[in-house]
């Protein structure tokens, strides 16, 4: 209602005068009820931190991620392990929020140099602003609008790097924002693109696959048991006309699936279910994996004779994937040491933070 007469507010001021449009009425934002926003709009403070610190401070102090913002993970255990000195030269291969990035920079004491790439412009063009604001310009940062899996190009410029971060996880941002359709709890378009500007969108996919092949998506990008009966469900409604573009219409598809399922274990059933559909959907429309393996690929090359690098993962596939490189690449000797073993988030962090959970770093040095 309270949208509704804004709007009406803005047409009558906009007639006064004899219909001449005099300027564009000022839209006020999306107001909420009561003391807990529930939509993404509604979280106006969350989305400036800069403004609203309490509610930030409130909302993280609760074990959640304020709207528009991504908690770090592992922060200590990776700035432990790189051991940055200043004058070095440094790569975030997976820019996002910058929160790991800001806090390699600030072990460079304002000696060296520090890359960083990310394929998401909406979210990369915030993201420099943000470090700029904190004093982290073009002198120290450099920010390139680019797929990872190209750092060959970025490493022969500068003669390679002595740290590297990969970050796999999708940032927080991008999740709880709507329109990029990357969770199933908020309605909006079925997306699920890094980079909206290239590719196609995960419901433009589903409208060409076939049942044998998304069968086989779901199966190897997220290892979901009910692959065969999903992959039938989206293919037979698609085939009836009914266009899956929205979050929404995903879910209740697969809400109408997994049906049959006894009542005490539906809900989580469905949620799991849920999210294993939408990884693999998101693995696929970006090639996640092969961009990945090209990565692992020219990343030896990439770092200079000593040089470190942490990578998090946080799902199976990635992990094989990276734990298979760094063992491969330990035994033809390009790297001295590697991670035998994973190294987890503390209980203590994926409590206040619960989305890094399922988390896994893993390290290798360069050989000498």
């Amino acid at each position: 209602m309270e949208e509704n007469r804004i709007n009406s507010v803005g047409e009558t001021a906009d007639t006064i005068g004899g219909g001449e449009n005099l300027e564009t009425p000022h839209k006020r934002r999306v107001r909420y009820k009561g003391t807990h926003p529930r939509s993404y709009k509604e979280k106006y403070k969350e989305l400036q931190p800069e403004k609203y610190g309490d509610t930030i401070a409130k909302v993280i102090s609760k074990g959640s991620t304020p709207a528009g913002m991504h908690i770090s993970i592992m922060v200590k255990e990776i700035l432990d392990f790189l051991n940055i000195q200043p004058g070095q030269t440094g790569l975030d291969a997976t820019l996002g929020y910058g929160g790991h990035t800001s806090h390699m920079l600030a072990c460079l004491k304002g000696e060296g140099h520090m890359y960083a790439t990310d394929v998401d412009p909406e979210e990369s063009a915030k993201t420099k602003k943000r470090l700029a604001d904190l004093g982290y310009g073009e002198e120290i940062l450099t920010i390139k609008l680019q797929n990872f899996c190209t750092i060959d190009e970025i490493a022969k410029k500068v003669g390679g790097f002595d740290f590297i971060l990969a970050d796999l996880g999708v940032s927080s941002m991008q999740i709880d924002n709507p329109k990029r359709g990357f969770s199933f709890k908020t309605d909006g378009p079925l997306d699920l693109r890094l980079n909206q500007e290239t590719g196609i969108s995960a419901a433009q996919r589903l409208d060409t696959i076939s049942r044998e092949e998304l069968a086989g998506m779901l199966c190897e990008n997220s290892d979901e048991p009910y692959c065969e009966e999903l992959a039938k469900a989206i293919t037979d409604e698609i085939r009836r006309g009914n266009h899956i573009d929205t979050t929404t219409k995903l879910r209740q598809v697969i809400e109408k699936t997994l049906d049959f399922l006894p009542e005490k274990e539906k809900k989580e059933t469905i949620k799991k279910t849920c999210q294993r559909t939408f990884q693999a959907l998101r693995i696929d429309v970006n090639h996640e994996f092969e961009v990945l393996y090209e990565f692992m690929e020219k990343l030896p090359d990439a770092l200079r004779p000593g040089g470190r690098v942490a990578i998090l993962t946080f799902h199976s596939g990635e992990d094989k994937l990276v734990k298979k490189a760094l063992k491969a690449g330990y035994k033809e000797g390009i790297y001295s040491d590697y991670a035998k073993d994973v190294i987890r988030p503390s209980a203590k962090e994926c409590t206040q933070n619960p989305r890094a959970r399922s988390t896994k770093m893993r390290w290798a040095i360069k050989a000498e």
